[in-house]
Formats: structure tokens, C-alpha cells, sequence
């Protein structure tokens, strides 16, 4: 009875008229403007979505070419990935954050002009996809795994090659993206962070005034005497620990520590007994000034070791007084080369003399300088799971 009197007043109510109009046309005005403006959005969002749209800048036909040449617009199966299906949630939310995020994009291309020729969206193609990369990787791959699931993969239907990368990949859920950069669109330029950050570091790369242990940022050569116009008596390689002990100008004295084979030509001079983690190189008068600390036998080889230290004058450029930003930069290169195509391992994968072989395994996927190729052997050496992986030595 109750309720039935409650329903009577309400519907009086809504009948009882304003000023002018009932209030239950009101209400139906309403709904036809909210379901109107749902319409409009959603239209709106569909016109927005569309890859005709995505493409109508002209700084985006070249990307455009790129996928039309790429296995998610032509396919033996027919099944095309269109722009908004790696770019854009398919969830409510993450539609309306993709579309206020690509704001950035149009001021860009017509407010500052950043990427509004092909030329420049060129320049910027590694910053913009690393971009790319980190959204998709806070969305958790979303966008991927929207389309590509583990579960429904049947890998005896895979090449051999194939099912050898899918199958751990698999195991450790790995995003697509991990091992499948440049899919839809031409790789960037990966060296272009690196040697970005090298250059960097290279300005700023001068031993400061007072400081009593330093590291090489890149190759440095070693001399008898304060002259560096003199004979060059060895050379100490990249991310390597130098004693200062002393300031005359432009160069510095300096302690180098390390292991050397009792058997061998003492000549090169290692970070670890037993690891060619190579640390100098030494001859002439350097080598003269070679001190013995201690010798062991290396138990994995039987092979005897000398811990020495030698004395030696270098220029004051290229040291720094940390070791961890040669490791930053180490760590972007080895992101920038090895996992640019496939999944690298993680630096504790492989034993400190384990890299150098691997390392040249892959050196006929990557470009790098004989520098850069040292940098980057030294920093996984110094990681590896049998140098404690903090690359603190």
C-alpha cells in the first residue's frame, strides 16, 4: 500500500508542470541530449580511430608505407591490425587517455614544429618509439595481448626457429614487444641514445681537482713521465679503477691494480685472477715500475696469478669520479643493441669469461665501435654471475 502511494506521488511529481513544461519532458529532453551526445562521442571516437585519420598528417605517410609493408596489414590469414589496435585500449578509459596523450603529437607537429616534416619526425623516431615502448609496457601490453595470447598459441604449428625463441618466451610471459620492436615500423636508430649519452658524459669527463680514485670512461694511454707528447708505454681500457697519486698539470699519476699470469708475458693485466675481465695493458718503463703483492693459484684452472700494481701518468680527460654512470651508459647500449631485435639475457645470465664468447656470437647483429664493443663486454663482465653482478670492483 506503501509503496503504491509512494508511485502515485512520484508520478504526479514528475507530471506537475514548471513555469512552461512538465517535468517528465524535461526529463525526456534530457535523455534524447545524453544519448545524443553518446552518440556523437562515440561517432566522434570512431572518425578519431580510424587509420585514415591516424595517416592524414604527411609527417605520418612514411609510417604508413612502413606498415603497409609489415605482417599486421597483409597476412596469409587476412587478419589486419589497424593503427588504434597496437596504439589504442580497446577499454573506455584507456581510449580517452590514448586521445588526450596524442594531443602532444598534434602540438608538436603544428605548434612547435618539432616533428612536422618527415626529416624531423626522422631526428626524433628513437625518442618518439621509446615513448611508444614505455606506454605499452605501463598498459602491461594490453594492446598486444588484446590479439596475441600464449594460451591460444599452438607452437608445433610454428617454424623450428620459432618454436625455440615462443616457448621459453612463453614460460616467462613475456611481452611481444621484448623480442618484436620494428614490426610494424622501421627500427630507430638504436645507437643514437647511446652515443647521445657518451657524448655527454665525454664533456663532462675531466677529473676533478683532489680526487683520489677515478675510473676510464673510454681507452686512455699510459706514459713513464708527465708528457704526453711521449712514448706511449700501455694502455688502460674502459670502466677500469686508477689510484691517483699524484698532479702535475695537465696529467696525473696514477696506481693501476690488477692480476696477472704468472706464466704468461705480463703484459695485460685483468680486473679478476682467472677472469679476462682486462683491465691494462703494460710494457716498457710501466712495466718496470711493477709491483707484486701476492700470488695465488687459481683453483678452477691450476694456473698460478700475480696480483700486481703498476705506476703510470695520464692526461686528466676522460675520468670520472663514479663508475656508475659508464654503467648507465653501458646499460642503454646493451638495451639499444641486443634487445633492440630479440630478448637479451640479463647480465647475471653468463659467467664473466661466458660473455666474451657470447658477446661475439651476436657481433654480427650490432654496429658498434672496438671502444663501445669493450664498454659494453666490461660492463656484462662485471655483472655476470660470478662477479657478484654489482659492478662495484
Amino acid at each position: 500500500m506503501g509503496v503504491s502511494i509512494f508511485m502515485k506521488k512520484l508520478f504526479q511529481k514528475l507530471m506537475k508542470p514548471s513555469r512552461k513544461y512538465p517535468i517528465i519532458a524535461l526529463v525526456l529532453v534530457g535523455a534524447v541530449i545524453a544519448i545524443s551526445g553518446v552518440i556523437a562521442m562515440n561517432k566522434t571516437f570512431e572518425v578519431f580511430s580510424s587509420t585514415e585519420f591516424c595517416t592524414s598528417c604527411h609527417t605520418m605517410q612514411q609510417n604508413y608505407e612502413e606498415y603497409k609493408q609489415s605482417i599486421h596489414y597483409s597476412n596469409a590469414k587476412g587478419i589486419r591490425a589497424e593503427c588504434v589496435d597496437c596504439h589504442q585500449p580497446k577499454d573506455f578509459v584507456g581510449k580517452v587517455w590514448r586521445k588526450m596523450g596524442a594531443a602532444t603529437d598534434l602540438y608538436h607537429h603544428f605548434i612547435t614544429g618539432k616533428i612536422d616534416t618527415p626529416e624531423k619526425f626522422e631526428e626524433h623516431r628513437l625518442e618518439l618509439a621509446q615513448k611508444v615502448w614505455d606506454r605499452m609496457a605501463d598498459e602491461n601490453y594490453k594492446t598486444c595481448t588484446t590479439c596475441h595470447s600464449y594460451d591460444a598459441m599452438d607452437h608445433s604449428k610454428q617454424s623450428v626457429q620459432a618454436m625455440k625463441e615462443m616457448i621459453p618466451a612463453a614460460k616467462e610471459n613475456m611481452a611481444c614487444v621484448e623480442c618484436h620492436k620494428g614490426i610494424a615500423h622501421e627500427l630507430p636508430n638504436m645507437a643514437g641514445g647511446f652515443r647521445k649519452t657518451f657524448e655527454t658524459l665525454t664533456a663532462s669527463a675531466v677529473a676533478p681537482a683532489g680526487a683520489k680514485k677515478l675510473y676510464s670512461l673510454s681507452e686512455k694511454s699510459l706514459f713513464a713521465n708527465a708528457d704526453a707528447t711521449g712514448k706511449v708505454e700501455g694502455q688502460l681500457l674502459p670502466a677500469s679503477e686508477v689510484i691517483v697519486l699524484e698532479e702535475q698539470g695537465d696529467m696525473l699519476k696514477i696506481r693501476v691494480e690488477g692480476w696477472i699470469e704468472t706464466n704468461g708475458k705480463g703484459r695485460v693485466m685483468t680486473e679478476y685472477m682467472g677472469k679476462r675481465v682486462f683491465k691494462a695493458t703494460v710494457r716498457g718503463d710501466v712495466k718496470a715500475t711493477e709491483v707484486v703483492m701476492s700470488e695465488q693459484v687459481d683453483a678452477a684452472t691450476n694456473m698460478s696469478w700475480k696480483n700486481v700494481a703498476v705506476e703510470a701518468w695520464v692526461t686528466k680527460d676522460g675520468l670520472l669520479d663514479s663508475i656508475e654512470p659508464v654503467w648507465d651508459y653501458a646499460s642503454e647500449m646493451y638495451a639499444s643493441t641486443c634487445n633492440s631485435c630479440h630478448a637479451a639475457p640479463a647480465p647475471g645470465h653468463f659467467t664473466a669469461n661466458g660473455w666474451i664468447s657470447s658477446l661475439k656470437a651476436m657481433s654480427a647483429y650490432y654496429r658498434l665501435n672496438k671502444t663501445e664493443e669493450r664498454t659494453l663486454l666490461k660492463y656484462l663482465q662485471n655483472h655476470g654471475s660470478d662477479t657478484g653482478g654489482a659492478g662495484a670492483h
